[in-house]
């Protein structure tokens, strides 16, 4: 099978194209940086590895239509991530993360390629799932700022006021994306839908948890949390913990990660279509599973690991929050484990230790 992976330079596109390699797979590189140059003009040559490579920004028409030549599927890894800084963020995000798509999607229509696995995230949910003692299964609301400014970080249950018990997110839940970044990826999965009705094509949108691993970016406003952390103890400084700590989250290894989206590509190819339909979409069908590791952990949990890994100076929880935020999202992944057969293979604390001893992109 000949696979484009775009976004197939960066963190988790690059670990994408070796694990289809691996598998004896042809791979085509479409993203806007090139692994050996640094050269931004659409261009497109061969690569000693096997893969070709097609530089070039995923909103280009052109560019896309060269890397899609010849090609069975897509894996679609390139988007802007993160929280970000501000408002002024939005137009950026937007125009990376669903005109890109758009143009994708357009592309693919055009050429009759029929298979798609997108990469999601979990951040689409907003916050968890949680359970309220008198009142059951309880959607959480956005949290009051002047609430976390009192430090009272726990979501409380809209009824009775009383603090919720988190537990582990479903696919089925409906999402409530609370930030921009969180709303354009959800964007992504509706355009992707509105494709597999339209052509008949098979889509399978993968959404990640909290990744980690090596090739992770330096600190950036764009970054992940473990990126954050691992940056501040590179330095020699205690990584910043905020709120108290105790936000749970789902950190899967990038290893596991790539092997889910070989799993998902393989799979639709030897269907012709979606392993197992979540629904259908005209004449098209749809999977949706979550990428997790199944263990929740807080985040001052990853800082302790991490501290304790590179040898450095221990976590300070400092009480600070960042608006958009969520409390806790952990992630229910037993639907790709039934369906697809895939499992985390990487152990927490060993992709803590890899992740200490990897050197950190630029």
């Amino acid at each position: 099978m000949r696979v484009l992976v775009t976004g197939g330079a960066g963190f988790i596109g690059t670990h994408v194209v070796s694990a289809l390699l691996r598998r004896g797979h042809e791979v085509v590189v479409l993203d806007r940086r090139d692994p050996a140059g640094a050269s931004t003009e659409t261009t497109a040559r061969p690569a000693a590895d096997g893969r070709r490579l097609v530089v070039g920004d995923v909103r280009d028409r052109d560019a896309v239509a060269r890397a899609l030549s010849g090609v069975d599927a897509v894996s679609h890894q390139a988007a802007m991530v993160g929280l970000g800084v501000n408002l002024d963020d939005m137009a950026l995000y937007t125009s990376i993360n669903d005109v890109g798509t758009a143009v994708l999607l357009a592309e693919m229509a055009a050429v009759g390629i029929p298979r798609l696995v997108l990469a999601g995230s979990m951040v689409v949910y907003g916050e968890g799932r949680y359970t309220c003692a008198v009142h059951g299964d309880t959607p959480a609301p956005p949290r009051a700022q002047s609430d976390l400014r009192i430090g009272r970080f726990e979501p409380r249950c809209p009824d009775c006021g009383a603090d919720l018990t988190p537990g582990l997110v479903a696919e089925t839940a409906t999402p409530d994306p609370r930030n921009t970044y969180a709303v354009t990826k959800l964007a992504q999965e509706q355009l992707t839908r509105v494709w597999a009705r339209e052509v008949g094509g098979s889509l399978t949108v993968l959404r990640y948890h909290n990744v980690y691993g090596p090739g992770m970016p330096r600190d950036t406003p764009y970054a992940g949390v473990a990126a954050i952390f691992r940056s501040a103890l590179d330095q020699g400084q205690a990584p910043r913990v905020f709120e108290d700590g105790g936000q749970r989250r789902d950190f899967v290894s990038v290893h596991d990660v790539a092997a889910a989206n070989v799993a998902a590509l393989e799979a639709a190819s030897a269907t012709r279509g979606s392993p197992v339909p979540d629904g259908r979409a005209g004449d098209g069908t749809v999977a949706v599973y979550n990428v997790g590791s199944g263990q929740p952990r807080t985040v001052l949990d990853l800082a302790e690991a991490l501290a304790v890994a590179i040898g450095g100076p221990r976590p300070v929880v400092t009480g600070e929050f960042r608006p958009g935020d969520v409390r806790h999202v952990t992630a229910d992944s037993s639907r790709i484990r039934a369906q697809l057969g895939w499992q985390p293979q990487v152990p927490f604390d060993q992709g803590m230790a890899e992740l200490a001893g990897a050197p950190a992109s630029a």
